[in-house]
């Protein structure tokens, strides 16, 4: 089953790289490929390894990472409405101010993951002073 959804898989993506080609021009192709390359490669790559190292240290690493991977995820989705061009000759496409409504969502995961970090940090104490009281 695996080599056969494998091999659908690579049908599929030759048959989307085959559009592509025709409908683009092969500059533009070559071109794109080339900057996800560079932005994966150049940025995105190092920029997570970094993450991974910094907070290799930290007591809550996995929350800090979750945190940082649901951003990433937040920041993803809103960036294709962030690089739209402007204006639109169509007032209702696009119309919210998505800058701030992607501020406003990873204000949101910071504040949910230090009021987890502290829930975590005052059952870990209060589960450390039980075991530490003398019984009597």
């Amino acid at each position: 089953m695996r080599v056969v959804l494998g091999a659908a898989g690579l049908a599929l993506m030759a048959a989307g790289g085959l559009l592509v080609w025709d409908q683009a021009t092969h500059w533009d192709v070559l071109i794109w490929l080339a900057g996800a390359v560079v932005l994966h490669d150049g940025i995105i790559g190092p920029l997570v390894i970094a993450v991974a190292l910094l907070s290799g240290g930290l007591a809550n690493r996995g929350l800090v990472r979750g945190t940082l991977m649901t951003g990433g995820c937040l920041v993803l989705i809103a960036l294709p409405l962030l690089l739209r061009p402007l204006p639109t000759n169509n007032p209702s496409v696009l119309p919210l101010n998505y800058a701030r409504g992607l501020l406003i969502s990873l204000a949101v995961v910071a504040v949910l993951a230090v009021l987890l970090g502290v829930v975590r940090w005052a059952r870990r104490r209060h589960a450390g002073h039980e075991a530490g009281a003398p019984e009597g």
